[in-house]
């Protein structure tokens, strides 16, 4: 096996410097790094990244905590705090728990489910050291899992830390809610029905406080029989679009973009129209709402902002910028409204 040595002795250098041009350091002429790069490539040279940690007592590596990759926020998120941290000189490990995959929505209420693959994900972080970790949660929730005197520097993404240490990035569901109902009383609608999620859920709650507050400085009285609890998905979309149409919504705020596809198959079936006949906004901006016919609008999700922020939060914990300030405090990532075809003014 090729060691740093090795590369040093061939290029007529010291370790030092083989190990400063690969660490991107300054100093070194051009031609020795081409010379020691061509080298490192010749030679199929791989550092010992945990021999290295070893003897600085920093391995220079975050470890990735998500809950499951194939979440349709999750891969925005991850993008950019892997960017962020490879800009910043840190290498990325991603441990996927895959908890949607393995148990659907099932793992939400059972604690020994999570724990079972949480709590292994989390001793191996610990065992190779990493410098600081990252959660990526599916789901806006409270995160119990990390103890009150976990030593390591971590911040959460997309979810909320019970742990009063650890500070949390997350969507400004509340603002988002509260904008997206307000362009709908802006387009002149005064009955809006809700499509929306688990009546548990912290993003429905959020959202429903968002469009509460819009009504309320519309002087619009709040109905609570205007709101429809589904599952987030295409059928509770349409199970909620009948209902609320026959109450006399003239539009429709659905939480998710899925649900609205679902509120687009009930008008459909009834020959009425989306932007036409009933208003019907989303949320998320999924690639699907763009495709729909009329274009949905929607709120699109901050997750290269919120994968970014959190990233940056755990760069300045490694390197004691605002220690401080930052201990359990939540960052909430303003949402941005998408305007298309499928809202009309009355």
């Amino acid at each position: 096996m090729v060691t740093l040595k090795d590369i040093a002795k061939e290029c007529n250098v010291s370790a030092t410097t083989v190990s400063n041009i690969l660490n991107g350091k300054p100093k070194v002429s051009e031609q020795t790094r081409e010379r020691v790069l061509e080298t490192v490539r010749r030679t199929g040279y791989q550092p010992n990244y945990i021999a290295q940690g070893l003897r600085r007592q920093k391995s220079q590596m975050i470890g990735i905590i998500a809950e499951d990759i194939a979440q349709f926020s999750t891969p925005g998120i991850i993008e950019s705090v892997m960017a962020c941290f490879e800009k910043n000189g840190y290498r990325t490990i991603v441990q996927n728990l895959r908890l949607y995959a393995r148990w659907k929505e099932e793992w939400y209420y059972n604690e020994e489910e999570y724990h079972s693959v949480f709590d292994a994900a989390l001793q191996e972080a610990l065992s190779i050291k990493v410098d600081g970790l990252l959660y990526i949660a599916g789901h806006a929730r409270i995160i119990r899992g990390f103890p009150e005197d976990f030593s390591i520097p971590t911040v959460m993404a997309y979810a909320y830390a019970e742990n009063k240490n650890i500070p949390s990035v997350v969507i400004d569901d509340e603002k988002g809610g509260y904008e997206i109902v307000k362009y709908l009383i802006g387009m002149g609608h005064h009955n809006i029905g809700v499509i929306a999620g688990r009546a548990d859920n912290i993003h429905t709650q959020k959202r429903l406080l968002g469009y509460q507050k819009a009504l309320y400085e519309a002087h619009i009285p709040y109905n609570p029989g205007m709101v429809f609890y589904g599952d987030w998905q295409r059928e509770g979309g349409y199970e909620g679009a009948g209902p609320l149409i026959n109450s006399g919504a003239t539009a429709l705020f659905c939480m998710t973009d899925r649900s609205a596809g679902g509120a687009y198959d009930y008008l459909e079936e009834h020959e009425l129209k989306a932007g036409r006949d009933i208003s019907v906004v989303g949320y998320d901006n999924q690639d699907m709402a763009e495709y729909f016919r009329p274009g949905l609008t929607t709120m699109q999700l901050p997750l290269t902002e919120i994968g970014t922020r959190a990233a940056e939060l755990l760069l300045g914990r490694l390197e004691q910028h605002d220690e401080a300030t930052d201990h359990g405090r939540t960052f909430s990532i303003p949402c941005k409204m998408v305007i298309r075809s499928s809202v009309r003014k009355i």
